[in-house]
């Protein structure tokens, strides 16, 4: 038997629709959905949680709950990125330890934990934690292609990680740059070393994904990722309905009610009208390109809409040029947050000033200081020299909650979200926000700046050959 994890409520949206999908139409799917004989909805975590506040006006633990209740026979599975939690910094052991504290009692059931840089280290905490809580934990090895990330790589990697008690190793690639003959080499290799179950996660970017489970499930996989047609497929993971027909006939997915799947996707179809204005061609359609700039689903929808919301789209090409150089100046970290976040948001200021590194971004600094863990490869001498070196900074804490936060807060999450994201959470608790709907870059007509955003930074910079609105 295959045991599959629908992605549709978190990696599928976040990479289709820029992780915009309400609580509102997810609700009256969940209890269909939790019929069908899924392992797993992936449907927390990752962008989902400073999105919901961002963009949506909502609470994501609230959400969490929603989720959990349609929910009695499915686990909820929730994406952490090991110390960064679901933010874009590292935080300190306590906060860690309260965050998948929390996680677990507000429903979620499995956690896949993964590092940026595939530094082991910054898994432990939060692994020991929701193994001490009685979670399953799914511990992750991040796939690339580079000239140091081998098939003996990514098996090492995976033998550190099931030194730390994990359930499962996952193979994460983001970027769906796996193609069938390493997705073999991979999975046999830690199946043999490590002797835990593997799972595959694929996105459909380059239109590898199907072929590389194939292959792995061959070698022994045991889980897989796929959404719901209405969200699979380009930069999301490949559909159910088209996994499920290659092995009809076997008892590989004979668990899994397609008349059930069906229906739930014709649910998604109609409501998909609804974020349009989210999509695009470059995350609806197969695009190899990204063999070469490895720019993660989720990183492109919001790229593109971020480029289409300020005039800048006719950049795009310019910045996935320069994003495979300003990775190979790093080392070549993985694309994926926040590594991806920073590698991208680097190109863009390059390519939009017209300067390479001038001005470099504080988190980049922050990357080759080494404050986010060890780098996979040697970081290019010029940054190194140009960066001043400092003391790491203090890691937030528990005990570093104000006040007024606290009597802002009507829970303890609430002080948790606010450590994550603390000016987002204050205009949150003080209902500053609004929700956004999908026609409001139809509203942004003459806009002379480009903002990038990653975490609580905001940097503003002046875009040059503006197209028209």
């Amino acid at each position: 038997m295959l045991n599959v994890i629908d992605t549709t409520l978190r990696d599928a949206q976040q990479s289709l629709f820029a992780t915009r999908l309400r609580i509102e139409d997810i609700v009256p799917v969940v209890e269909k959905m939790d019929e069908i004989g899924f392992y797993g909805l992936e449907a927390w975590g990752g962008a989902t949680f400073d999105s919901c506040i961002r963009y949506l006006n909502e609470d994501p633990w609230e959400r969490l709950r929603k989720i959990k209740r349609g929910l009695k026979k499915t686990n909820v599975v929730m994406l952490l990125r090991g110390k960064n939690l679901v933010g874009y910094r590292h935080y300190s052991e306590d906060v860690i330890e309260a965050f998948v504290k929390k996680a677990y009692e507000n429903g979620v059931d499995v956690f896949r934990i993964f590092d940026a840089l595939n530094d082991v280290e910054n898994l432990r905490v939060a692994v020991k934690v929701a193994k001490q809580i009685g979670a399953t934990v799914h511990g992750d090895v991040v796939y690339t292609t580079s000239p140091i990330h081998t098939v003996e790589y990514f098996i090492e990697v995976a033998k550190r990680i099931s030194e730390l008690d994990v359930d499962a190793i996952r193979i994460k690639d983001m970027a769906g740059l796996l193609a069938p003959r390493p997705a073999y080499d991979i999975v046999k290799g830690i199946r043999k070393e490590t002797g835990l179950p593997v799972a595959l996660h694929c996105h459909y970017t380059c239109g590898l994904a199907s072929l590389a489970y194939l292959k792995g499930i061959e070698a022994g996989a045991e889980y897989i990722d796929t959404a719901l047609f209405p969200f699979a497929f380009g930069a999301s993971q490949p559909a159910i309905e088209t996994i499920y027909e290659v092995f009809r006939g076997t008892n590989m997915l004979s668990h899994l009610n397609i008349e059930l799947i069906n229906d739930c996707a014709d649910y998604f179809e109609k409501i998909r009208e609804n974020y349009k204005g989210y999509c695009s061609e470059m995350t609806d359609r197969i695009d190899p390109r990204a063999l070469r700039h490895q720019i993660p689903g989720g990183m492109i929808s919001n790229l593109v809409y971020q480029l289409k919301e300020y005039n800048a789209l006719s950049k795009m090409d310019a910045v996935l040029s320069e994003v495979p150089a300003v990775r190979r100046d790093l080392g070549y970290p993985p694309l994926v947050t926040p590594m991806s976040q920073i590698v991208g948001t680097q190109a863009v200021m390059n390519v939009i000033t017209g300067k390479r590194y001038d001005p470099v971004i504080k988190e980049l600094e922050d990357y080759v200081r080494g404050f986010y863990g060890r780098p996979p490869g040697e970081i290019s001498r010029q940054l190194v020299e140009s960066v001043k070196q400092i003391d790491p900074p203090k890691l937030p804490t528990l005990k570093d909650i104000p006040e007024d936060v606290k009597r802002l807060a009507k829970k303890e999450e609430d002080l948790l979200t606010y450590l994550l994201f603390p000016q987002l959470a204050l205009a949150f608790f003080r209902g500053e926000l609004k929700s956004f709907s999908s026609n409001d870059q139809a509203k942004r007509k003459e806009v002379k700046w480009f903002r990038i955003k990653i975490g609580e930074e905001e940097i503003e910079v002046k875009i040059e050959g503006q197209e028209g609105a």
